[in-house]
Formats: structure tokens, sequence, C-alpha cells
């Protein structure tokens, strides 16, 4: 029987009635409806209290804006890669209103490197959808936040527990590790059934007071102690009661996603570099693989190079295939080819279309830029 938010309460029922033997005949009858103490929360705020982390910069100042920037940021990445995005962020649109009357060129440029691009656009469609739906105010209600592009349920379940003290459940990759091992919830957390039990448990589990204290704690333990590879089970409050590390079968739990075959696409990326330095970029459809940010020209095939150049009036001075590189995508795999082209002259290529520019790496404007436009840039200006 679960001690999380299990209440029991035992009625005896005595019927004044003798059977034929002489025994009086009682009745008993459990009901669920007296709250228990919550063990689980009890004991993961004590170990909080003692050990979690309590000074992170969106811990700090806390107010729904700075919590929903940070929530977006630590999906699917690390506390420590987000800290530096974070602050900068901040830095560069302190308010919600400013994020709204942003450039997305501007919102972009500040995530260029942290992946996952959908993010920073929803983020910046959410800031105009606050600012003209609810004046600049977040709808602390997980039901209105999950209504916005980009907040999830256990993003919203997040601010409104961080921000209100209220009761709201999470369930992120750091939780479901945590319940899946404690709890012996197999399977992988993707499949709709296993999921189900998850949001169950965690409903179950999250108290009713001390709940943004709760809902960092979990977060903690499971990016802290109950780690994806080795983890601290001698430090976890639940030690003695989890049933992965009791069975050693730590390794089970959580189950892991089906394996399958990606698929490859392959793809030539054209670095036309002028003869001032400046490197020609291409903004890619808002929509799809990458969307809203720039990145070099591609091409299908080698044979291709002739007729793109052609097609821009542009004359090659010098062409160099670069290294092959693979950027994996959770769907697919990307098989990229640089190829370096130094040209004559740029008169053909109009640098005030909004899809095109010419970009300097040594006084470069604020742009978003594909990880690998970064990636090959760092290359071919790296000392040979």
């Amino acid at each position: 029987m679960d001690t999380g938010n299990q209440v029991v309460t035992l009625i005896v029922l005595c019927n004044q009635v003798l059977m034929s033997s002489g025994t009086l005949v009682v009745t008993l009858q459990f009901h669920h409806n007296v709250p228990m103490s919550n063990d689980f929360a009890d004991r993961l705020l004590i170990w909080f209290h003692q050990h979690g982390r309590q000074d992170l910069p969106w811990q700090q100042d806390i107010s729904p804006y700075r919590v929903w920037i940070s929530e977006i940021m630590l999906q699917q990445t690390q506390v420590a890669t987000v800290i530096p995005y974070f602050e900068r962020f901040l830095k560069a649109f302190p308010s919600v209103e400013l994020l709204a009357h942003a450039d997305e060129d501007a919102v972009l440029h500040q995530w260029t490197g942290l992946g996952y691009y959908a993010r920073a656009r929803n983020l910046h469609k959410t800031a105009k959808l606050l600012m003209t739906r609810f004046d600049g105010e977040f709808p602390l209600e997980v039901n209105q936040l999950t209504a916005l592009p980009g907040i999830g349920k256990s993003t919203a379940g997040a601010i409104v527990a961080t921000c209100t003290d209220r009761k709201a459940v999470i369930l992120d990759g750091n939780v479901k590790r945590v319940l899946s091992r404690c709890f012996a919830i197999a399977g992988w957390p993707g499949h709709p059934s296993v999921a189900a039990q998850l949001w169950q448990k965690a409903e179950a589990l999250t108290p009713v007071a001390n709940v943004a204290d709760y809902t960092q704690a979990i977060m903690d333990l499971g990016a802290m102690v109950c780690t994806r590879r080795q983890p601290d089970c001698s430090a976890c409050p639940f030690e003695d009661s989890c049933v992965a590390n009791r069975t050693r079968q730590i390794e089970a739990y959580p189950g892991r996603k089906p394996k399958k075959e990606l698929p490859v696409q392959t793809t030539i990326m054209l670095v036309i570099e002028n003869y001032e330095g400046q490197i020609l970029l291409k903004k890619r459809p808002s929509r799809g693989l990458w969307g809203g940010l720039w990145s070099f020209p591609e091409i299908p095939d080698s044979e291709s190079i002739e007729d793109y150049l052609q097609a821009g009036d542009m004359v090659p001075v010098r062409i160099e295939t670069l290294t092959k590189f693979r950027h994996s995508f959770t769907h697919f795999h990307f098989d990229i080819t640089p190829v370096h082209i130094q040209i004559a002259d740029t008169n053909a290529v109009n640098q005030d279309s909004r899809s095109r520019c010419w970009y300097s790496t040594s006084n470069p404007v604020e742009l978003g830029l594909t990880r690998p436009v970064t990636k090959i840039l760092t290359d071919l200006h790296r000392p040979q």
C-alpha cells in the first residue's frame, strides 16, 4: 500500500445479531478518506534542505517570467549548460514585454548553440500572446498555461508550483527516473500506458504544502543522485525503500526506448566566402528543420555546385571540400559535407535581401545560427 497520500479509517460496525453458535458478528470496513503522513515528501524535503540546489539563478528573485524561461531552457538540456544561456537571455530580454517586441533574429541569436530551436520560437510566440491576451501577466493556472505554445503539462506544473506554492504536478525526465526506480514502474516512459502510471504516481505523491520546495527537490534528486548512469544510491533518502535498489535492478528502470534504425539524409553546405572574408548565409523557412535560423546554402550533390554559382553570377577562385561530419536529430541522422568556395566578387548577391546576407565573422551581427554553421566557421578559422 502506498504511504504517499493513502488514507485509512477503520470503522467497526458491531451487528447486534447472535448467530446460532452464539457468536457476535463484527463487520470491519476500511475507508480511504483520512490523510496519513506523506512519508515520501517528508523524506525528500529533509534531503533537499540538506543537499539540494538552492542557489540556481532562476531561484533568485523568483517571478513567473524567470521561471518560465528557465523551464523552457531546461527541457532536454542540463543545468550547467543552461545557466550561462539563462543569464545572457535575461540580460538581453529582462521582461516579457521586451521579449515580445524583440526581432526573431535577436531571440534566436541568444539561443544559438542551445539546440531545439523550436523552444526559442515558441518563447517568442508566447511572449506576444501574453502581451495581447493577458496584458503581460502570466495566467498561473495549469490549463491556461498549457494552451500557450511550447508549454506542456509538466512545464506548466513547475511554473505554478514554483511561483504560487500551490499543488501542481511535474513529470520531467528526472522525475520519471526517480519514480520508475522507487516504485518499479516498468516500461519506456514514452509509452502512453507507462506515462499514465507515472503521472498517477506523481499526482499521489505531490504534497499540498511546501510544493515549490518539493518540486525542486524531486528534480534535484534525479539530477544529482538518481542519475541515469551510476546513481549514488547510498546518498538517496529512499535507499531502503527503492524497489529497484532493493532488488538490484536499477539498470532496468526506467525502461529504454525501443531501438529502431534511424534514416540518414545527406546534404552539401556551400560555405561561400567573398574577397572581404564575409560568408554567405541564407535564412531557412520559419517552419521545418532549423526554422527561422540562418545557415549555408545547400545543394543535393557536388554536380550542382557550378549551377548554383552560375545562377548567382558568382565566379569561384578556389573550391575546397572540407571534412564531412554527422549531425544527429531525434528522428534521423544528417550527414553534412561542407564545401568552402572563395569567390571574386559579390555583385550578384543582394546584401539587403531578408533571406540572404553576408556575415562577417570578425564583426558578427546578431543572428540565430544553426549548430553546423557555428561548427564549420569555427573549424574554418582554427589555426592549422
